[in-house]
């Protein structure tokens, strides 16, 4: 029996939670030569520090389990040189969420799930100066309201399986079983979730449609912000599918499908073919882009800037299978009321300047 791992960790990784996407790894291994044949459980068990049978079995259950590109249950023998895939849920954050009342726009709910709507300027998990405050402290309180029996170590750290930035409006999806956790983070590592995403761009983006690909990683220079790396030496694939659904002369707005879930892919990507979203002030969208020099037009889009005073980006649709039921779900909901504003002053403008 080969010694035991000191930590799942120290197992070839790739870890997808880049900071507001999906909260997700996976680790790879594969079975000695001299390996003797015995039940994949207890094999697991024995490798990987705190993975118990039980663990390992219901994962094995929700085929979060592969050996050689197929899933397998827990009677499976393995075999030398067998190749080992284990997704796993783990969340590298141990905060705790303290219950805090707050109004919660919840879009659906049933004893597996969660579909909440967050507005702009609200965190969605706690962090590094952000403790109190954030959606996921209001879904604590919520849910303990729900159960008083449940303790703060049961509340939902492990519920959140993606996230949207502060300043973004839209859907989430919260797990509130470790059954539904597991489902759902699997189908996020898969990129099978459905994301549908509105922004408003500057410039007259050139073709109706188009993919951007490029990795997305965190600048060499200033940690707060990420780049995009169209060599793919640096960070992490990332791919965006876009297409234009109304053009205003000087900014498009246009829906972005995200195929993978990098920290601001759809800012970072927009902004490395030259279209920046509006007001957007980490990636030089709160600045005239494009446009006229004349002062009425500064006014104008100043205006604009005062009417949505964050990143024109909402998380619009979102879809997947109900990791129980297996039931296709999908939610839509629409444009918050300063996109929608801005969209609407920059209509009227276009129709008096004449397309």
């Amino acid at each position: 029996m080969s010694e035991k791992l000191p930590n799942p960790e120290q197992i070839e990784s790739e870890d997808s939670s880049d900071g507001n996407e999906a909260l997700y790894e996976r680790f790879q291994l594969t079975v000695d030569r001299g390996q003797e044949s015995i039940r994949i459980d207890k094999f697991l068990s024995n490798r990987i520090e705190g993975a118990t049978r039980n663990k390992l079995q219901q994962a094995m259950h929700l085929d979060m389990v592969m050996v050689n590109g197929n899933p397998v249950k827990p009677n499976y023998k393995i075999k030398p040189a067998d190749q080992i895939l284990i997704y796993s849920d783990l969340n590298p954050e141990e905060t705790d969420v303290q219950p805090e009342e707050m109004p919660l726009d919840i879009r659906y709910e049933d004893d597996h799930l969660m579909i909440l709507y967050k507005p702009a300027g609200i965190v969605v998990h706690p962090g590094s100066g952000n403790y109190h405050g954030t959606l996921l402290n209001g879904v604590a309180h919520y849910l303990k309201k729900q159960d008083p029996t449940l303790s703060e170590k049961q509340l939902p750290r492990f519920g959140l399986v993606h996230r949207i930035d502060k300043n973004t409006s839209g859907l989430l999806v919260l797990a509130k079983t470790d059954v539904a956790m597991r489902g759902l983070a699997k189908q996020f590592f898969d990129h099978t979730v459905r994301r549908r995403y509105q922004a408003l761009v500057w410039g007259d983006v050139e073709t109706e449609s188009g993919t951007i690909r490029a990795h997305v990683g965190r600048n060499l220079r200033f940690r707060k912000l990420f780049e995009a790396y169209p060599d793919g030496d640096h960070g992490k694939e990332a791919v965006t599918h876009y297409r234009v659904l109304e053009r205003f002369r000087y900014v498009t707005l246009v829906e972005c499908n995200l195929e993978t879930g990098r920290t601001h892919q759809i800012r970072v990507h927009m902004k490395y073919i030259g279209h920046p979203l509006f007001n957007d002030d980490f990636y030089g969208g709160d600045r005239i882009a494009k446009g006229t020099i004349f002062p009425r037009y500064k006014q104008f889009v100043d205006n604009c800037f005062a009417l949505c005073t964050r990143q024109a980006l909402h998380a619009k649709t979102l879809g997947f299978k109900h990791p129980v039921t297996q039931e296709e779900m999908n939610f839509d909901t629409e444009l918050p009321t300063d996109m929608r504003a801005v969209v609407e002053k920059w209509r009227a403008y276009t129709n008096s300047v004449g397309q």
